[in-house]
């Protein structure tokens, strides 16, 4: 897999996206394009309009003009890096051609006040196999909040994603306490010691986890060492509460957890957990299994910072971090930035 592959998928349902319009679904639904999982399939399972696909498909256009098009709200906006048009079990019904339009639209549009927005292309025309991850890097600056896949002619499409740079609404999160650790707010992991059965960036997502794969879990330590991860925060901000959940973590849940941070000047390289500007928001504590702990900081502990580090001792799984805070006036002027 391409490198843009290890960013957030802005278009998936589980960051809240959704598939808006759509010109048909007359095989298989739209929603179906930003499902999380792999795309399923069992054969000879025979609806009513013939076998049964994990994905989107349209009827077989008869001298019509025009394609057929999908439209996706992007859960989180942000600047894209690519695009994966995945065609799976879509042997003889996926379309030959395939492209990508974004735009960027305020508030909570309609369908019809998308149609008169400027849309810019991100994938050209580009050709598709049957059953296959198509890859798109993609060079653009432009922060986007939909994007418009378009078929040519018609046919079917397993899963769309877009990864990408969260790029957070200020106005939202300007003057407010925010989730200083939180993704959709911009905020993502840099790097981790261990992600075995699951990925750190998943303790950053929105929501609840539903089960133990949806937050961060490490594979078991036969060492004397223990696990960590280090984030970016998503603007320098002073934490005042933090939220270690462990739920769905029941046998796996780490015995101790510690959490640090740190402030550093744009572009500075994070330095190594033994250096002393590393400073303590939570000393090495006790926490128990499928347990979300919500911990208020003293105010000896509220600091400015920009990163973040969380140990675990010695291994196991977060379910979801949170990092409640304030933005600072830097931090403020740092989203202002990316959003204009």
């Amino acid at each position: 897999m391409s490198d843009f592959t290890a960013l957030p998928d802005l278009a998936v349902r589980s960051n809240r996206a959704a598939v808006v319009a759509a010109s048909d679904e007359s095989f298989e639904e739209r929603e179906n394009l930003i499902h999380p999982w792999e795309p399923k399939f069992s054969p000879e399972t025979f609806g009513t309009k013939g076998q049964e696909y994990d994905g989107w498909e349209t009827r077989r256009r008869r001298n019509e003009p025009g394609n057929d098009w999908a439209i996706i709200r992007l859960g989180m906006p942000g600047r894209i890096r690519g695009v994966v048009i995945d065609t799976a079990w879509f042997k003889g019904n996926y379309p030959p051609f395939a492209s990508v339009q974004a735009c960027r639209a305020s508030g909570y549009p309609t369908v019809a006040e998308l149609d008169s927005a400027e849309w810019v292309e991100v994938v050209e025309k580009s050709p598709l196999t049957g059953d296959a991850k198509h890859e798109f890097p993609v060079d653009s600056e432009g922060v986007f909040t939909h994007v418009r896949l378009t078929m040519f002619p018609d046919g079917g499409i397993a899963r769309i994603r877009v990864h990408g740079d969260v790029v957070p609404d200020p106005a939202l999160l300007i003057g407010v306490t925010v989730d200083l650790a939180a993704l959709e707010n911009g905020a993502r992991t840099l790097a981790c010691s261990n992600m075995f059965y699951s990925a750190p960036d998943n303790m950053l997502a929105p929501g609840l986890a539903r089960n133990q794969s949806e937050g961060w879990e490490t594979g078991r330590r036969r060492d004397d060492g223990n696990d960590w991860a280090v984030l970016a925060l998503a603007a320098q901000g002073v934490p005042e509460l933090i939220e270690i959940d462990t739920t769905n973590l029941v046998f796996n849940a780490p015995a101790e957890v510690r959490l640090r941070a740190i402030d550093l000047p744009d572009g500075a390289p994070v330095p190594p957990a033994d250096d002393p500007a590393w400073f303590d928001l939570l000393p090495t504590t006790a926490v128990q299994p499928d347990t979300p702990h919500r911990i208020r900081l003293g105010a000896e502990f509220c600091r400015p910072a920009t990163h973040a580090r969380v140990d675990i001792y010695p291994d196991g799984g977060i379910a979801r971090l949170r990092i409640l805070g304030s933005l600072t006036a830097a931090g403020e002027n740092t989203l202002t930035t990316r959003w204009s």
